[in-house]
């Protein structure tokens, strides 16, 4: 019997849904600011999907398209400006930037109650001490997304293969705090598909295409694929998503899984932001 499909995108128009609920009973209008350096063309196309989703819910949204060659004090300079405006509740810097920014300075930049995006030190150190505040968008999805399922996470064995600051670690940190036995894997990780196959939920985020093989699941397993891989023309994840969906209990397809869920927190948390928790 094949997995149920985790549809991401059902999922992220009911957020979007109670985000507008709850702007009915606010006197302002909650602002997204996005600021983007150069124009990568993954990231354009990205913020284009984000300003779309702005507008379903009716917040403020700016994009702020700053040159490539800019200096980092400028950058920063600019970030400190959309600080200091009270009709932007949150903010984002959006990834990559160019080689010459030090990233870690620009999201130190962002203060922690505009931080959209989770990212800031403060809001990760929160993370870590279980006192979840702004959590990091596609962690914070992922969860979401195992929570439709029904099944409890408590007590059960996740396997996270990735450890990025980014996905990797705070969805381990969040299973961790929700009472899940918790194991990160790497690229060292001396025996990969043995540490997988002990899963009951498995979080994979490396960046290779279909590397997870239909061998390296536990039956009735909830598989949630970070990936978007582009091979030849089209997105494919890091799961081999047939074979797997096989094996698995739960899935989550590449696109339309754990993508528009990590718009949809975006949008989660620039409320929280604005209404102040």
């Amino acid at each position: 019997m094949s997995a149920e499909l985790l549809n991401g995108s059902r999922l992220a128009q009911r957020v979007r849904s109670r985000i507008r609920r709850k702007l009915k009973k606010l006197t302002f209008t909650p602002g997204l600011a996005v600021v983007q350096v150069g124009d990568d063309p993954a990231s354009t196309l990205y913020i284009k999907h984000k300003q779309r989703d702005c507008e379903k819910v009716h917040f403020h949204s700016e994009v702020h398209r700053l040159p490539p060659d800019i200096t980092q004090e400028t950058l920063i300079e600019h970030i400190e400006t959309l600080n200091a405006r009270p009709d932007i509740h949150g903010m984002l810097v959006q990834m990559p930037l160019p080689v010459h920014i030090d990233k870690e300075a620009v999201i130190d930049t962002v203060m922690p109650h505009k931080d959209a995006d989770g990212l800031n030190p403060v809001n990760l150190g929160n993370l870590l001490i279980n006192r979840e505040g702004v959590t990091p968008c596609t962690p914070t999805g992922i969860i979401r997304l195992i929570e439709l399922t029904g099944e409890k996470i408590e007590g059960t064995h996740a396997v996270c293969i990735g450890r990025s600051p980014l996905v990797g670690k705070p969805v381990g940190l969040m299973l961790l705090n929700r009472n899940a036995t918790v194991t990160y894997c790497h690229s060292r990780t001396a025996d990969l598909k043995a540490e997988a196959r002990k899963a009951d939920i498995l979080v994979v985020a490396i960046g290779r295409p279909e590397f997870i093989t239909a061998d390296m699941v536990k039956p009735g397993a909830i598989v949630i694929d970070v990936g978007i891989n582009h091979v030849n023309g089209r997105a494919i994840g890091d799961v081999q998503f047939e074979a797997v969906r096989e094996v698995a209990a739960f899935i989550t397809p590449v696109p339309g899984g754990v993508g528009p869920m990590t718009r949809a927190m975006l949008l989660e948390n620039t409320l929280k932001l604005a209404i102040g928790g």
